[in-house]
């Protein structure tokens, strides 16, 4: 991936250029993706929106809530983009990326109640509104939804996968749980913790794709490799835009990691290769999980290079992405496969 020339400044995510002349910016980008399967995305959202339904009132209401809040549906596309890759042409690929939106809604559901979160896309969480319980019990629905959903497949390949992957983000959840306010976390731990809470999702997204289609092993672990690579990636790049970003477009406040007493890799960074005032800064943050000193932690994260090194990082993990792409046979799903990918250091949120 040479030709993708993705060096940048990492001060400038929320405008950045293009990865090469001729491509469009990260809106773009995405949607060009999203275009090649715009009708089975509206699929997916009458689906979500079916499947949501219950008798019980309260999880109706909070159903349409968390649907009109929206979301980039990133992990759904990044499914349907494998399975029509592959050439697809069931139903199970529209179930299935419903599936993978609900355990994605579920986590952050439960996300939002550990980390005592207020606004997230820029608007009151669940919690936050109808209160701990009602997040965390929905949430709890949401994931028994998807189980009863993936049983239909009666794919005991589709069944293993999803039991395996909601069983690796509830470890890494509390992977976190346990570095959390640890300034002693390494870079390795913390890579090991986003594999399994977030890159892990995307990883299953792309696998199924070739699943479903009939794939070779060789084929559905290229896919599973790329979603791997390009979960990570966009966990970096989140760790840099809680450093980076305008919040109006993050939709959630500058310094949240910080103050919920996170080391994300910049901070992990900087405390390696910082001087001893500057560590003695970002481990207090860190252990006390406060927002006050962030003006401080921003320039130490600056002034260290913290952020053009995650930064280096996530683009290594993209470079990976789009290697892993090689077996899939040429057609314009797997250019937007390439595409997302790209997408995923250029964005800015």
């Amino acid at each position: 991936m040479s030709d993708l020339n993705l060096q940048r400044d990492s001060e400038n995510l929320e405008a950045p250029p293009n990865l090469r002349p001729n491509l469009p910016p990260a809106k773009l980008l995405l949607e060009s993706a999203i275009s090649l399967v715009g009708d089975d995305l509206n699929a997916v959202n009458n689906t979500i929106q079916k499947r949501l339904r219950s008798d019980i009132a309260l999880i109706n209401t909070l159903g349409a809530y968390i649907v009109k809040s929206g979301g980039k549906r990133l992990r759904p596309l990044i499914l349907l983009l494998c399975a029509r890759c592959c050439g697809y042409q069931g139903k199970d690929h529209i179930l299935l990326a419903t599936v993978i939106e609900f355990i994605h809604t579920a986590t952050l559901l439960h996300d939002d109640v550990v980390d005592a979160s207020a606004t997230r896309r820029g608007q009151p969480t669940v919690n936050d509104v109808w209160g701990n319980e009602a997040s965390v019990l929905v949430g709890d629905f949401l994931y028994s939804r998807a189980f009863e959903m993936m049983v239909e497949t009666q794919n005991m390949a589709v069944m293993r996968i999803l039991a395996n992957t909601t069983n690796a983000i509830a470890e890494g959840e509390v992977l976190q749980l346990l570095n959390a306010h640890s300034p002693d976390t390494s870079e390795q731990q913390y890579i090991d913790t986003i594999h399994r809470k977030t890159a892990k999702l995307f990883e299953s997204a792309a696998w199924l794709g070739g699943i479903i289609a009939g794939e070779s092993t060789e084929i559905c672990n290229a896919m599973a490799s790329y979603g791997m690579y390009l979960g990570t990636a966009f966990q970096l790049v989140d760790d840099i835009l809680d450093y980076n970003a305008d919040s109006a477009d993050l939709g959630k406040d500058i310094g949240d990691d910080l103050a919920e007493g996170k080391p994300t890799l910049p901070l992990i960074y900087a405390l390696e290769h910082g001087n001893t005032q500057q560590k003695a800064i970002i481990t207090q943050a860190i252990l006390n999980g406060k927002r006050e000193e962030i003006s401080e932690i921003l320039e130490i994260v600056q002034l260290t290079g913290a952020l053009d090194y995650t930064l280096a990082q996530a683009k290594d993990q993209v470079e990976l992405a789009v290697s892993a792409l090689s077996p899939l046979n040429d057609n314009e799903y797997k250019d937007a496969l390439a595409q997302l990918a790209e997408f995923s250091v250029i964005r800015g949120h």
